[in-house]
């Protein structure tokens, strides 16, 4: 079951339920969904374009909930949290601090990097492996402490 279906089936238990802020993120998304197909001619999107749809819908809902509370409003910012875990719900497991640092040391020895000038190389190699997994804020904060002189 693709993405797709897998949101359609979920609208509809919500609606059942009525779970209207579970609701309004299912139909974000599936909203997002349809934008991509339509700028792309009714191509279906690939695993990777799905990952990166709801990474993006994600960071914006963080955007959101932070520039609520700055500005004194925690009720707004609580819903965009709970739109987040909705959508998180459908991402892959985050790696833990732990994890990322054992990845990315396997992926700078893959790319047989050994200085900061190697970032960009390793960058590119650990935002594809690591894709979904780690943010890219997270990614570059490992790679640059694997690849930090000792």
């Amino acid at each position: 079951m693709n993405l797709e279906e897998q949101v359609a089936e979920q609208i509809k238990a919500a609606m059942r339920e009525k779970d209207s802020v579970r609701l309004a993120a299912l139909r974000a998304i599936k909203s997002e969904l349809l934008l991509f197909k339509t700028a792309k001619a009714n191509a279906q999107p690939s695993p990777d374009d799905e990952l990166r749809i709801l990474n993006k819908m994600a960071k914006q809902r963080d955007e959101a909930a932070a520039t609520y509370q700055q500005n004194g409003r925690p009720e707004l910012a609580a819903n965009e949290l709970a739109e987040r875990q909705i959508i998180a719900a459908f991402l892959p497991q985050q790696l833990g601090p732990d994890e990322l640092a054992q990845q990315v040391a396997a992926i700078v020895a893959q790319a047989g990097a050994s200085s900061p000038k190697d970032m960009g190389k390793v960058m590119g190699l650990a935002n594809k492996a690591l894709a979904g997994k780690a943010s890219g804020k997270d990614i570059a904060e490992a790679v640059k402490a694997a690849l930090a002189p000792r």
